[in-house]
């Protein structure tokens, strides 16, 4: 018997379908195209928000300390987003990683964790967010629960746990180690540390998707299940794999932002869900799984993050901010939608 052949859209990642499928119609070489136009648009979305922050505010909008603060801001919730592009390539959905957040910046600024010093703490937060991961993998590989309910129930339980930890205080940072990685005296060329692991999580997870075995099994289980399955692929081992993927990114996260906080906090991450899968979607990753971009998603967050910049400098309102977040994400749904048409 003969294993069916996984579909275009389960062939590469950030490339798109491959030739198997599409190469008598000449389809993939329209599709790379589409695909660098995507990219192309969204940054010139990103050129043209520079533009209206510097007409608007050129003074504060273009100060460099402005520009370094919307990188320390966009680089936590990127690491976020990254994990989540994994996950949403896949065919599934995590609402649980602003908890996650929350509890492992909570779990790793206790008074008890501190005392280890700024290893203790990297070491809590990338733990506790591998045990949630963990969590929510073996309920969804494994208990077969269904992904959005599972990482819901998580989101609950997370926040729950943080606030019972905290008892809804703040809990300051003395570890010194840690706050100097906030302050101007350690940036390296004047980029900020926080902007620097945020590059590198980033690199490493265009590699991971773009260039592996994990990443094309990644993609074929998102187009195509049980295609993936037949073809030899362990599916509940990858998801699960995905899972743990997406709690080490928030891990490392929550450690990003207890250096900029300098605290742990129950309500850390709060939207962080939010933030993250609306990232990922106008960068280009498929909500039905199947595709997924790490630079788009890169560059949504850059354009979520000098949104808000802009709005806090023009001293706009933050609800007209959500709406305007919430109109370029409708927006990408939409081409999301058109493009998916065009290509079956």
């Amino acid at each position: 018997m003969t294993h069916p052949v996984p579909t275009a859209r389960q062939s590469g990642p950030d490339q798109g379908p491959a030739p198997v499928t599409l190469k008598k119609s000449g389809a993939p070489r329209a599709l790379g195209l589409r695909l660098d136009l995507h990219t192309l648009s969204l940054l010139g979305i990103l050129a043209v928000l520079v533009a209206v922050g510097g007409f608007t505010e050129p003074d504060a909008f273009l100060d460099t300390k402005n520009l370094q603060l919307i990188l320390t801001q966009a680089s936590v919730i990127g690491v976020v987003t990254v994990g989540v592009t994994f996950v949403i390539t896949s065919g599934g959905i995590d609402l649980s990683v602003g908890a996650m957040v929350a509890l492992a910046s909570v779990w790793a600024s206790t008074v008890a964790t501190q005392e280890y010093g700024l290893a203790g703490i990297l070491f809590t937060a990338v733990l506790v967010g591998l045990g949630a991961g963990l969590v929510n993998g073996v309920l969804i590989a494994y208990g077969r629960v269904v992904p959005f309910i599972a990482t819901l129930a998580m989101l609950a339980s997370a926040r729950g746990v943080a606030l019972m930890i905290t008892d809804g205080k703040t809990q300051i940072v003395t570890v010194d180690a840690v706050l100097d990685l906030g302050l101007p005296d350690s940036y390296l060329l004047g980029i900020p540390p926080l902007v620097l692991i945020f590059a590198a999580v980033t690199v490493a997870g265009w590699l991971l998707l773009n260039r592996t075995t994990f990443g094309r099994r990644t993609v074929a289980i998102g187009g195509n299940a049980e295609a993936a399955r037949l073809a030899g692929i362990d599916v509940r081992r990858q998801r699960l794999y995905l899972y743990l993927l997406s709690g080490l990114c928030c891990g490392v996260a929550a450690f990003m932002l207890i250096i900029l906080s300098g605290s742990g906090q129950n309500t850390a991450g709060n939207l962080y869900e939010l933030d993250a899968i609306a990232a990922a979607i106008i960068g280009g990753t498929l909500l039905s799984g199947g595709r997924g971009t790490i630079t788009g998603s890169v560059l949504g967050v850059l354009i979520f993050t000098t949104i808000t910049n802009i709005f806090a400098l023009n001293n706009l309102q933050s609800d007209v901010q959500q709406i305007a977040k919430g109109a370029i994400i409708v927006a990408a749904v939409l081409a999301q939608s058109r493009t998916t048409r065009t290509e079956t």
